[in-house]
């Protein structure tokens, strides 16, 4: 592999990468706006979201994009510049939203901060806005990919695991099972390769590593002392790695600007 590359700097806190159409999509958590970048770190902002901490992001069928709302517990949806509720889940979760991965038919499965005794639940919600929890009793459900035989791998950050479940016809998530046991590792946001591999920020480790099934290590990415958030496969070719990682953990909301997004070429390209 190459070295990695700086392609931003000057964010508080990125998360919720995903590549859509010719460039990233990611939010600024801390920074409480959603950008976009080119392969030559051409940046542009989307959404000023004052008072708002977005975090995971996906695409409905018709282009609209969804946005997790940590602390108002809501999925957001932008269509057509116009911003609304898509659904409110604070009746499903005690604690705040984060990652969420959405389906070619616009199902998005979003995952909740855990509470005592540190677990927290995955839930469904319907491109029509309908909700309901899936999954519960995960120990923090952090970044989530569905692969083509039909799962949803979650990364479970305080359980240090990648945890499987069988998607069913009406969403549902069945038959829950181990993908990888990946300890001494804290998986937080995570992407799928087309072998199958699952990249992982391990935030606490300061790398992103990649995964094979049973949560063997196939390659390893340091990046000094970072702390290591979110990272997304894209590119035209899908071979380009894209990795968030910031100076500190906890940053002040509005504080020092002490993330950045780095790219690698990689070998095995986006599933």
């Amino acid at each position: 592999m190459s070295e990695p590359r700086l392609l931003v700097d000057d964010l508080v806190f990125g998360e919720g990468p995903r590549w859509h159409g010719d460039r990233l999509w990611f939010s600024d958590m801390h920074g409480e706006r959603v950008h976009t970048v080119d392969l030559d770190g051409n940046l542009e902002t989307v959404l000023e979201l004052p008072g708002c901490r977005p975090s995971g992001l996906g695409f409905l069928p018709d282009g609209s994009l969804l946005l997790t709302s940590m602390l108002e517990r809501q999925v957001l949806r932008l269509h057509d510049g116009e911003l609304t509720t898509h659904v409110d889940l604070s009746s499903l979760c005690e604690n705040g939203i984060n990652d969420m991965v959405v389906d070619p038919s616009g199902r998005a499965y979003v995952g909740a901060f855990p509470v005592p005794p540190a677990t927290g639940p995955i839930m469904l919600v319907e491109p029509s806005g309908a909700a309901r929890v899936v999954a519960d009793d995960l120990h923090f459900p952090n970044g989530m990919v569905i692969t083509a035989q039909g799962t949803l791998v979650a990364a479970e950050s305080l359980g240090k695991r990648l945890t499987e479940f069988d998607i069913e016809a009406d969403g549902s998530l069945t038959n829950r099972r181990l993908f990888g046991d990946i300890a001494p590792y804290t998986p937080d946001g995570i992407c799928l390769d087309a072998q199958g591999g699952i990249w992982a920020a391990t935030t606490m480790s300061h790398a992103f590593v990649r995964f094979g099934r049973g949560g063997e290590v196939l390659e390893v990415v340091e990046l000094g002392d970072r702390f290591t958030i979110a990272c997304a496969l894209g590119g035209p070719e899908g071979r380009t790695l894209f990795m968030l990682s910031a100076d500190t953990y906890a940053p002040d909301r509005h504080g020092v600007r002490a993330g950045t997004l780095h790219v690698l070429d990689v070998a095995v390209p986006a599933a």
